[in-house]
């Protein structure tokens, strides 16, 4: 069922996001006045076609984008009547607004979707404060404690948790990432954290392991149990309460976790509290390697109930008007945009890891789990994803509309187009790096969902 929800959830976004772009450039060129021959969601062979006004409508079994055919010369022979429809015949004024409206699109659908999203949803802002700091991790080696607020990231304010969190990922592979913070006691403090740890940035950029912090806190009480783990095996139910291992009194969860982690493949004896009956329950902790891959840990499989009065503490919910969360929408498409063109320029300067960079298989996964959350962080990526696929059609790669939009610029201030010689070798250079950019993606999509 969740697979099928999830390819459901791909397909959906695809159809949408690029159906979208691709009618952006569509009307557009109706407008300039250009003959539209076919509109196709998907690549290859069409296994649906149908004639609408002069337009074949295609969909074709490859999801991995679209396309708008129009009339032009250097595609085959054009009757002299219809050489002013024809697009390489059009002022390139006409052909930029053309190949621009696709992004475009794009970047207006996300402050669409954000909007929605506000509007009908309100607003969940979660403050950057700590609540939990896992162990093992970056960010307990850089001293981290829970309580801390999050106030800025190499001299970067935050304004949330997720904002924080964004911007400790892209500063990674900076030569210094210093991280100020007020503590649990009301003092500022500078986080520094070792940008050396090689293994641990690598597998935060994989996305197998975060940074180390969380902004909500647990109790003691288990909230979730894996299916086939130790934990299950053993007779752990939701709603236990472990109150000791082998005698040794646990008044913290992180307690006894941590004894459980430094018993890899040794049995335990866990007191657990159920209802009014307190029972000792037998398991065998799993072993398994650590964060950085130096040691072997134990692991029951089982999660915690979050604290619901400490989420109150640190959550803001606020239901905008129409009008604001239009206006909302379009900071947070302006935030991403930007966002994005940051961490593309720190890719060009390496740093930013190469890690980062997701495929399609990534977006279904994300799509899936999205959706099977609620309608409203599913909708807000499908927004995320426009704002990502409109920057990325705006670079200056020959075949991406940002590639046509410089061969057209050049063309408008030379008063000629480029030799197709130059154009042939530029679209050569920008296949080879796309097709380059879609090999690493999936590369980290196998290794990030399965290695």
């Amino acid at each position: 069922m969740a697979l099928l929800q999830t390819v459901f959830a791909f397909l959906v976004a695809i159809l949408l996001l690029v159906s979208l772009h691709e009618l952006g450039h569509l009307l557009v060129a109706r407008l300039c006045g250009i003959k539209v021959l076919r509109f196709s969601v998907g690549f290859g062979s069409p296994f649906y076609t149908k004639i609408w006004r002069g337009i074949e409508w295609c969909i074709a079994p490859i999801p991995l984008g679209g396309y708008v055919k129009m009339l032009d010369t250097r595609e085959g022979e054009v009757k002299e009547e219809e050489l002013h429809l024809a697009f390489d015949k059009q002022h390139p004024l006409k052909r930029i607004a053309v190949v621009a409206a696709g992004p475009l699109t794009n970047l207006a659908l996300a402050v669409l979707l954000y909007g929605l999203s506000f509007g009908f949803g309100g607003v969940t802002e979660i403050r950057p404060v700590v609540g939990m700091v896992y162990p093992q991790t970056l960010a307990a080696k850089s001293g981290f404690q829970t309580g801390d607020e999050l106030l800025s990231v190499n001299g970067v304010a935050v304004k949330d948790f997720a904002d924080a969190q964004t911007q400790i990922i892209l500063n990674l592979k900076q030569k210094q990432l210093n991280i100020d913070v007020k503590n649990a006691q009301g003092e500022h403090v500078i986080r520094q954290v070792d940008t050396s740890e090689e293994t641990l940035i690598s597998e935060i950029n994989k996305q197998k392991n975060s940074f180390g912090l969380s902004p909500f806190r647990t109790t003691r009480v288990i909230g979730m149990i894996q299916p086939n783990s130790a934990a299950q095996k053993a007779g752990l139910q939701e709603g236990d309460m472990i109150v000791a291992v082998n005698q040794q009194a646990t008044p913290k969860w992180d307690d006894w976790a941590k004894i459980v982690r430094e018993n890899a493949g040794a049995p335990l004896v866990l007191s657990v509290q159920r209802g009014k009956e307190t029972l000792n329950i037998n398991v065998l902790p799993e072993s398994r390697e650590s964060a950085d891959k130096s040691q072997l840990v134990g692991f029951i499989g089982v999660m915690p109930e979050s604290d619901k009065a400490w989420v109150e503490q640190i959550r803001r919910h606020y239901q905008p008007n129409w009008g604001q969360a239009m206006y909302l929408g379009w900071e947070r498409t302006v935030d991403y945009t930007t966002l994005t063109l940051k961490f593309l320029g720190k890719l060009l300067i390496g740093q930013a890891s190469l890690d980062n960079i997701s495929g399609p298989v990534t977006i279904a996964d994300v799509a899936g789990k999205t959706a099977r959350i609620g309608w409203q962080p599913y909708i807000e990526f499908l927004a995320l994803v426009s704002v990502s696929l409109g920057v990325m059609n705006f670079l200056p790669i020959p075949v991406l509309d940002g590639g046509h939009i410089v061969f057209y610029t050049i063309e408008l201030i030379r008063g000629k187009p480029l030799s197709e010689r130059m154009q042939e070798f530029g679209v050569r250079l920008g296949l080879t790096l796309m097709l380059g950019l879609m090999v690493l993606a999936f590369f980290n999509d196998i290794t990030r969902l399965f290695g």
